[in-house]
């Protein structure tokens, strides 16, 4: 009876030292999984925040341009769109320069203007370029302001920059991860090889053998990505306490819960393959081998 209540709080030891271990490998791609979704999010809003001017011919009136502003709104490349009115832009310019454009001339000579926000897909310079060809074709449109390739060509290296390194973060701390849970689980299935010889001995096949074993780690893989999910729920609840608000508010909840799942996920197929992996090795193995 005392034997049996050793191994079975020696199994469960083993258990949550996996299912801990799988936590905190899981916890650190967590965070720079969700720390790729809020530089993707902020970098969409950087790349919309490039905007293109369409100033107007004098003869045409705030109605011609509000329909022209409809125009674009129909446009795949157009983000936001907002017609400035001709006395907007007369107020604009009296407050950029301190000058009344009206009392000088006795008229307005301002024409309306058409602005509007890139969609992200269409930041890169040569687009830029296409549309601002396409634009100036268009009947009305006296001049079209573009935002300056060179820096749009900067950004856009930066942006690339960036994804790259998060990129091959993700990819080292992934491939640390599963030799850090590989190892984790082996030392587990280490302490019951002899379980595994005995059952060999008495005619159980390999997969019946690897089954329960393969499960057991699924389920500690399932528990570990749970665990790790509620963890960085928690600290993106308390993130705008600790002043980390804006990156906080860059990760919706839908994102996080694509990557609680994925988490999840991870920690299934990992803790299964190491499993799967380990018990093998020790069908493999002849008695004496068990030693070693």
């Amino acid at each position: 009876m005392k034997n049996n209540k050793e191994v079975k709080i020696s199994y469960w030891a083993a258990h949550l030292t996996t299912v801990v271990s799988v936590t905190l490998v899981l916890v650190i791609i967590g965070i720079i999984s969700l720390i790729s979704i809020g530089a993707a999010t902020e970098t969409r809003k950087l790349r919309e925040r490039l905007e293109v001017s369409v100033v107007m011919a004098d003869n045409v009136t705030d109605s011609l341009a509000s329909e022209t502003a409809k125009v674009f709104e129909g446009v795949p490349y157009a983000h936001s769109v907002r017609m400035i009115s001709q006395k907007e832009a007369l107020q604009h310019w009296k407050d950029d320069t301190g000058e009344d454009l009206e009392a000088l001339f006795g008229v307005n000579p301002l024409s309306p203007e058409v602005t509007f926000s890139l969609n992200a897909d269409y930041s890169s310079a040569a687009r830029i370029d296409s549309i601002g060809k396409v634009i100036s074709a268009m009947p009305g449109v006296e001049s079209v302001v573009l935002p300056d390739s060179a820096m749009v060509e900067s950004m856009n290296r930066n942006i690339e920059r960036l994804s790259i390194v998060l990129g091959a973060i993700a990819l080292v701390l992934v491939i640390i991860s599963f030799v850090l849970i590989n190892n984790t689980v082996h030392l587990a299935i280490y302490a019951r090889r002899f379980t595994i010889h005995t059952m060999q001995l008495v005619g159980a096949t390999n997969g019946f053998i690897r089954r329960p074993f393969v499960n057991d780690n699924m389920i500690s893989g399932l528990l570990a990505g749970l665990v790790s999910s509620c963890l960085l729920g928690l600290s993106l609840i308390a993130a705008p306490g600790a002043g980390f608000g804006e990156i906080a508010a860059s990760i919706s909840w839908q994102m996080f819960g694509i990557v609680a799942a994925g988490l999840a996920l991870t920690g299934i197929l990992l803790c299964g393959m190491a499993a799967w992996m380990a018990t093998s090795r020790y069908l493999r193995k002849d008695y004496d081998e068990l030693f070693k």
